[in-house]
């Protein structure tokens, strides 16, 4: 090969290579420009994240404080009704008692009435049993009395 040739070659080679280094240039900057894109993009995302956390963040700030309010007024609300609850219970206890009271006098009169009138009647009683038994002996006396003069014979058959 002569000089000439391989210059030739040689300047096409260059040639080629010189291709190939602007080809690897624009490559570069185009994975520089993907990357910058790129780069950008994540900051939006992360950006975009963080206002979402924030707003997370709120709205959980939020509805803590609501169920923490609805909390404290169910909390009184049942309080209140424990409360009167316990009232209704030591009222109606107050007039169980009383009844109770009232009726126990009441069967104390009734027992006290019914006493008294059994003794009435024990007394009415035993004064007409005595009276009867008097009528009874003085009966007896005066039927011993005749019995010389009558006979109850039995009848022989």
């Amino acid at each position: 090969m002569d000089k000439d040739h391989l210059e030739i070659l040689l300047e096409d080679i260059r040639g080629k290579f010189d291709l190939v280094l602007e080809g690897h240039d624009t490559l570069r900057q185009e994975i520089r420009d993907t990357r910058e894109d790129l780069c950008e993009k994540i900051n939006l995302v992360d950006f975009k994240v963080e206002t979402l956390n924030k707003k997370i963040d709120g709205v959980d700030a939020n509805l803590n404080q609501k169920i923490n309010s609805v909390e404290e007024n169910l909390n009184r609300k049942i309080d209140g009704v424990e409360s009167r609850l316990s009232n209704e219970i030591r009222a109606t206890n107050q007039k169980i008692e009383s009844v109770r009271d009232s009726l126990d006098q009441k069967i104390e009169s009734v027992r006290e009435s019914l006493d008294q009138k059994i003794e009435s009647v024990e007394a009415r009683l035993s004064e007409k049993i005595d009276a009867v038994a008097a009528d009874l002996a003085a009966h007896r006396a005066d039927t011993e009395g005749h019995r010389t003069g009558y006979r109850i014979s039995e009848s022989r058959d």
